[in-house]
């Protein structure tokens, strides 16, 4: 995951002109585990299948097969410092979930996933 202090509507338009699909999981107010997989599940519109735990956010961030074709994907994290500080096991766990599946995707040659720490939520 990469940390970017600047708001993240630039990276935003870019992903989208470049024909990218923008996800957003906003952690606002999340408070334990079940409630993180809850917000990245809805995010990224997780089929029925999604067993709601570390391993099946794995799956579903290799997968993706049923958001729209692009040439990559990015995911903008907002309001996040709140759960990394107060979970800071699961938040460290999260981080190894998501640069697993970054990897998988820039390993795989068939697309891209890229997901952005916001410090401010998106503008407009």
């Amino acid at each position: 995951m990469t940390l970017d202090p600047r708001p993240p509507g630039p990276a935003l338009a870019a992903a989208e002109e470049a024909g990218w699909t923008t996800l957003r999981v906003d952690l606002a107010g999340v408070r334990g585990k079940a409630e993180l997989l809850r917000r990245w599940g809805a995010a990224l519109s997780v089929p029925a299948w999604f067993g709601g735990n570390w391993d099946a956010l794995g799956d579903a961030l290799i997968d993706l097969s049923w958001l729209p074709q692009a040439p990559g994907r990015l995911v903008v994290v907002t309001s996040w410092r709140s759960y990394a500080q107060a979970r800071p096991g699961d938040w460290e766990t999260l981080q190894e979930v998501v640069e697993g599946a970054v990897r998988w995707w820039r390993d795989a040659d068939s697309g891209a996933l890229d997901v952005l720490l916001a410090q401010a939520p998106p503008t407009g």
